[in-house]
């Protein structure tokens, strides 16, 4: 129930935020209409929206500068005009789009990792700016509340000065901790270095600074009769900006006119409230809408710098274009849908009256809604990759674009829907997934994002059409001049029966959701992908005891078990076919997410991590996979002497390998059964699972036997894994007698190796030593920290150091294995899980 409550907890409280917001808003302008809003837009002089548009110009420059002196306060520097671009395209999106930390933070990652930054630095550039920000902001709201109290009439003036010095007692504190506390604070497992007077006022000063233009911008937009002086006025714009950031809403959308209208006493007055909402759309345009444009465009324009240099598969081109097109294709859908719910300009109706029928621009101001709420769902399919949604969304933002002209003449988002499939169109490598766009699962967060445009579109309607009289005989008129209102109900009801049978077909696609032990007939198809894979492992498909989910074309597959919530594939999906590997990891995420399990991919190699990053998965190193160079494996030399004398002595001691063919296995089980199970109770151990094999005849049978002999009496075996690419050649399964001849597992190793070696083999794999590689630095995450505790005073629980040891004795090249999980706070469980699938249950986990 808790993990629910937390899935849907952040996305229902922003889309019942934003609902509250409207209705709050619907509620202090109900005396205001669409009308004397437009008029007041268009009264607005151009010296005005000059002056606005200089001052966001002005707050753009001082906003590099969070970014600059974050850079020198980690000692590091960049050219300005690298620093001016990153800083304005992170701050134009996060203002825009709101949840400023993740998404400017996400763009500075890109871009500085480009530029040499560490990870590190990264996160110490992007906790920089935004303590600066958020000092700034408490800072000029605290000194304007206690500096420049409110005139009695507003709402807000009674408690003004206490919330004044609440609200700067963080920036106060700051500035003096720095210069009374010399050494870090310690927080749980963090040390925070104070900054320095200087350093502190610094970013106190820019933050402040930077609120400070952004009020100038809507404070030259304001009406005139508001009269109370720029520092009442920017006392309430900052409360409105801090209600509007901590409600988690989209930028503030709705909450932030909601307070203003509040703070400026214009409840009931529509004389009043409609300046003010035209001076915030105004503002919205100029300070949000315009550098948001001017962002995309040179983000585009890199890109198609890139496409020059044919640098397609760069990290932040295949990772970042797919989720900023999704974006774009959003904010298409919506502007349709918002247009649809508005009244058309009079002057372009009555163009439109004299060389268009009525039933044409009925028709396309219907489909021009019901467009927008498709963009709206296909955006979630090109953040998937998927090719279907490519195309559909170039056709619907072309088709956007002509009925947008055609129901009102709107040139505007004509222009804006055709430059996005401009760029759009030359992307279509980056959409590669042919999976049904049916198939692909919604996130609460996209959900909310949909439901919470589609709650406005609903208000805008009430909001421009509150002067008409609401009856039943309104569906039916239809006019040039007279029918906005049932045209906008019209579209309105368009757009949510696109979006109920989408999600009605949805509903009623079919759904694997069960993990069912594979069928005879899934691992013969599986048999030709094993023998012709490249690492043995994929032998391990063979136990039965995993599932195997395939693609359409069968032409790889991943095997896979669930544990808890844990959904946990074992190695690299299985195949040759790159786009089908792919498409696996895609469709087991789906998978995963319709039933509500956490995807986890177990023990990938180096060479697929891009599959797993692609998704938005985080990596963890596992450990280390021994893999000896048969070409130059020979017992030569003194490092060799041990081994070399050890198989020695046990050839003089009649041992001998018989490599049998898996046909041959059957008529030996008793005896494969008698040491197997003297080896179980001589290491009071029991058998293993998902990612060791265990001794069950049926999958022991699928597989050739390697056989120790000594004279007529079997000492020890161990099952082969072998591909007919004859890339490389493992074990699995590996028993020996508890009395059998010293140094039975070391003659078996050598003379397989050799066997191997005769047999055209390239590589011999060891297997896997867990938490091998992991180091306990200072900068190292904490799992890496905790991997190598545990490696290194772990051996109550496993032999890590020592198996670790025991490769080392056949040189082998070591080469890193990782665990990709879903980034959160679930990893604990995660690893619970998968500690559990291995070892055979929790018991398992603390037994030897």
């Amino acid at each position: 129930m808790l993990p629910l409550l937390r899935r849907l907890g952040g996305p229902l409280l922003s889309v019942t935020l934003l609902c509250l917001a409207l209705w709050a808003l619907h509620s202090l302008a109900h005396e205001a209409n669409y009308h004397q809003v437009r008029r007041y837009v268009h009264g607005l002089s151009h010296a005005r929206l000059l002056l606005a548009a200089l001052l966001t110009v002005a707050g753009y420059a001082v906003m590099t500068l969070y970014d600059r002196f974050a850079l020198a306060s980690i000692g590091r520097s960049l050219p300005w005009r690298k620093v001016g671009l990153i800083s304005f395209i992170s701050y134009a999106f996060s203002n825009a789009v709101g949840m400023s930390l993740l998404v400017s933070g996400s763009i500075r990652y890109r871009f500085y990792l480009q530029h040499g930054l560490s990870t590190v630095e990264i996160a110490r550039v992007v906790l920089y700016c935004t303590g600066s920000f958020w000092l700034g902001l408490l800072a000029v709201t605290g000194v304007t509340l206690l500096c420049v109290p409110l005139p009695p009439e507003l709402p807000l003036a009674t408690f003004s000065l206490y919330l004044g010095g609440l609200l700067a007692l963080p920036p106060l504190a700051w500035l003096v901790a720095g210069s009374v506390w010399r050494r870090p604070l310690k927080v749980w497992r963090w040390r925070i270095g104070l900054p320095p007077f200087g350093v502190a006022l610094r970013q106190v000063v820019v933050g402040a600074l930077d609120w400070g233009l952004a009020a100038g911008v809507l404070y030259v937009l304001m009406p005139e009769q508001l009269n109370y002086g720029f520092g009442h006025f920017l006392a309430i714009f900052v409360i409105a900006q801090i209600v509007g950031l901590v409600s988690h809403v989209p930028g503030g959308l709705g909450v932030f006119e909601a307070v203003m209208l509040a703070g400026f006493g214009a409840t009931g007055n529509g004389a009043l409230a409609a300046p003010i909402l035209g001076a915030l759309a105004a503002f919205r345009v100029i300070y949000y809408l315009l550098p948001l444009c001017a962002a995309t465009v040179l983000v585009l324009q890199r890109e198609a710098r890139g496409l020059r240099r044919k640098s397609l598969l760069s990290p932040w081109f295949t990772g970042l274009l797919p989720s900023f097109f999704a974006g774009l294709t959003l904010v298409s859908g919506a502007v349709l849908l918002f247009s649809g719910a508005t009244r058309a300009l009079p002057l372009r109706m009555a163009i439109l009256s004299e060389v268009l029928p009525l039933s044409v621009l009925e028709v396309s101001h219907l489909l021009a809604s019901v467009i927008g709420m498709l963009l709206l769902i296909l955006a979630r399919g090109l953040q998937r990759r998927l090719d279907a949604a490519y195309v559909l969304t170039l056709i619907l933002l072309l088709a956007g674009a002509a009925f947008s002209l055609l129901k009102g003449i709107d040139y505007e988002e004509a222009a804006l829907l055709t430059l996005l499939a401009m760029a759009l169109a030359p992307a279509h490598r980056l959409f590669y997934r042919r999976a049904s766009l049916f198939n692909t699962t919604f996130s609460l967060g996209w959900i909310a994002a949909i439901v919470a445009v589609f709650v406005c579109a609903i208000w805008l309607v009430m909001f421009s059409y509150k002067h008409v009289d609401y009856s039943a005989d309104l569906w039916w008129e239809f006019s040039f001049h007279q029918g906005g209102a049932p045209r906008a109900l019209r579209a309105l009801v368009g757009a949510a029966a696109a979006g109920l049978l989408f999600a009605l077909g949805s509903l009623i696609r079919p759904v694997r959701l069960h993990c069912q032990p594979p069928s005879e007939a899934e691992l013969a198809r599986a048999l030709p992908l094993i023998k012709h894979a490249a690492s043995a492992q994929a032998h391990l498909a063979l136990m039965g005891d995993k599932a195997l989910l395939f693609d359409e074309q069968q032409k790889a597959f991943v095997m896979y078990d669930i544990e808890g919530r844990s959904w946990v594939t074992m190695g690299d999906p299985v195949g040759v076919d790159e786009e089908a590997r792919r498409e696996l990891v895609w469709t087991f995420m789906e998978q995963c997410e319709r039933a509500g399990g956490w995807p986890v991919f177990y023990q990938v190699s180096p060479t697929d991590l891009d599959l797993y990053l692609e998704v938005g998965l985080s990596l963890l190193k596992v450990g280390e996979e021994a893999r000896v160079r048969l070409a130059t494996f020979n017992l030569d030399g003194k490092s060799r002497k041990v081994l070399r004398n050890t198989v020695n002595r046990l050839s003089r001691e009649g041992l001998r390998l018989e490599v049998v063919p898996a046909e041959a296995v059957a008529p030996l089980l008793p005896r494969l059964r008698e040491v197997s199970d003297a080896w179980l109770r001589d290491k009071h151990v029991r058998e293993k699972r998902f990612s060791l094999g265990a001794f069950d005849p049926a999958y022991l049978v699928r597989t050739p036997m390697a056989l120790v002999w000594q004279g007529d009496r079997l000492v020890a075996f161990a099952n082969l894994f072998l591909g007919d690419t004859r890339e490389e050649a493992s074990v699995d399964l590996m028993r020996h007698l508890p009395d059998g001849p010293v140094g039975i597992m070391d003659y078996l190793f050598v003379e397989l190796m050799q066997w191997a070696r005769e047999q055209g083999y390239q590589w011999f794999n060891l297997g896997m030593a867990p938490l091998a590689g992991l180091h306990s630095r200072r900068q190292s995450p904490l799992w890496n920290r905790f991997g190598a505790l545990v490696f290194g005073r772990g051996e109550r629980f496993y032999n890590f150091r020592g198996l670790q040891r025991y490769k080392n004795k056949f040189d082998p090249e070591w080469e890193s294995r990782y665990m990709a999980v879903p980034r959160g706070i679930a990893l604990p469980l995660i690893l619970a899980n998968v500690a559990s699938l291995i070892s055979g249950g929790l018991s398992g986990v603390v037994r030897r």
